[in-house]
């Protein structure tokens, strides 16, 4: 059995050259046992560079240049391989084997229960307590040319963290001249088993501290999505976004929206956390979302083959003041 999902965005700035985009591969210290963590660092020409590092095959950074071509990281990261462990926040992370919450952990496939580690409440989230953005990835590859590319791959032992079946994954990131990174996941399982791969980047792209993102302008594909109830988990409802808060089929600054503390599931969210069911049909990639920063010019573009998407505003992350007071810096819009 062989899983594939697709998502592809597209950062814009300034003019692109015509340049090969480079791969250089290179430590990145060591976790508290001693295991050596490694990057690899995609390059283009017009200035734009994505990190990438074996622990959780995740996109450390992601530096574009600006409207002005001042380049800043627009993603959340931390500078250590060791703060992942422990401050984790799944930043950049690839999230598995089963992204979100999977109600009191519990699931039956083909007439079996299976029982997974809860670590949300009484919720199974991200793939438990050691999901795969806590494992060392493996470095299967990395090539410079027209595309820059890197391979990764972790195989999951069946029975880890509950889930039945050895999986095999693979993530492969790549990156063009026209600053498009595209991040492909396949899997293939020795039983069946239940699977729901992502990134799990925040993604701010005033690259500045100093702002969040409540000035950014966000447009979403998706004339539906998925109310959850308290503890976040979807009660199988699909709403019209129409005539509430989490219409953004035309673009909305989030800070505009995000307030409403009128509506039950911004309540529940402490803002956005919830899945948008993107429009067009699942299995073939499409636009998704588009983010702009007005003040630095930066767009995002983002096209995925996934059935929908999850807009996080950074609700849960410490320190975080949500639906009162000043919402301050570094939170990122996932």
């Amino acid at each position: 059995m062989k899983y594939a999902i697709l998502g592809a965005a597209c950062l814009m700035a300034c003019s692109n050259n015509a340049f090969a985009a480079n791969a250089v591969r290179a430590p990145f210290g060591a976790l508290p046992d001693g295991t050596k963590i490694e990057t690899v660092t995609l390059t283009n020409g017009a200035g734009m560079s994505a990190k990438i590092m074996t622990l959780g095959a995740t996109l450390q950074s992601l530096a574009v240049p600006d409207k002005v071509g001042h380049k800043d990281d627009v993603v959340l990261g931390y500078d250590a391989a060791q703060e992942y462990l422990t401050r984790p926040n799944y930043f950049g992370a690839s999230v598995g084997r089963y992204a979100n919450r999977i109600a009191k952990g519990k699931f039956s496939l083909d007439g079996k229960g299976y029982t997974l580690v809860t670590n949300d409440g009484p919720n199974s989230l991200h793939g438990g307590p050691k999901g795969f953005d806590k494992r060392v990835w493996k470095i299967d590859s990395v090539t410079s040319g027209p595309d820059a590319r890197t391979v990764f791959s972790y195989v999951s032992a069946d029975g880890e963290e509950g889930f039945p079946g050895e999986l095999r994954v693979t993530a492969t990131y790549s990156l063009n001249e026209q600053n498009e990174l595209k991040l492909e996941y396949t899997a293939t399982t020795s039983k069946p088993t239940v699977l729901n791969l992502t990134n799990h980047s925040y993604f701010n792209l005033s690259g500045n501290d100093a702002r969040d993102v409540m000035g950014n302008v966000v447009t979403l594909h998706a004339a539906k999505f998925t109310p959850v109830d308290a503890t976040l988990i979807p009660t199988g409802e699909r709403r019209a976004t129409a005539g509430s808060p989490f219409d953004f089929r035309t673009p909305h600054r989030v800070g505009d929206r995000i307030r409403d503390a009128r509506d039950q599931q911004i309540r529940y969210g402490r803002g956005y956390d919830h899945n948008f069911i993107v429009d067009g049909a699942a299995g073939s990639l499409r636009p998704a979302a588009v983010v702009n920063d007005p003040v630095s010019g930066r767009t995002l573009e983002m096209s995925i083959s996934a059935p929908g998407i999850q807009f996080y505003t950074g609700n849960f992350m410490e320190g975080r003041c949500h639906l009162s007071g000043t919402r301050r810096v570094s939170g990122r819009a996932q």
